[in-house]
């Protein structure tokens, strides 16, 4: 599992500058952000190097930020290869909360991160039908 964070943030302008200075001001590197957004305010959900000290960094900055357990799951660059792997999530009787695409740079594929109840269950149903989760 990765963890992620997720991030209450005003829906401003510079809003997002100021979130992400401050955490490369603190030398932590973010791997990927995805934002949803709302009239006033938005949920940022980021992949970073180091979560516990960015999540610190942010909650001590003003921000409501909390740490969620994810599913990276590697899939192949080719076409179709993320409607395979939610045939095999559907097929697992798996349901998910949200999926995102982001993009491995260990392992330079595309990655799924996934948030789904009974994570243990969902990572062993994902391998054994063949996929490489990120830990």
């Amino acid at each position: 599992m990765i963890e992620q964070l997720s991030i209450f943030a005003p829906n401003t302008k510079g809003s997002m500058v100021s979130l992400t200075k401050l955490i490369s001001d603190a030398g932590i590197d973010i791997y990927n952000v995805v934002t949803n957004d709302s009239a006033e305010f938005g949920i940022v959900r980021m992949l970073v190097t180091e979560p516990e000290l960015a999540c610190e960094l942010l909650t001590t900055n003003g921000y409501m930020c909390k740490l969620n357990k994810v599913i990276g799951v590697e899939i192949p660059d080719d076409v179709g290869s993320l409607s395979k792997l939610l045939q095999a999530i559907t097929d697992s009787n798996i349901n998910i909360d949200y999926l995102y695409v982001s993009y491995s740079r260990d392992s330079k594929t595309p990655l799924a991160v996934l948030h789904a109840p009974g994570y243990a269950e969902v990572e062993a149903a994902l391998e054994s039908r063949g996929y490489t989760i990120v830990k």
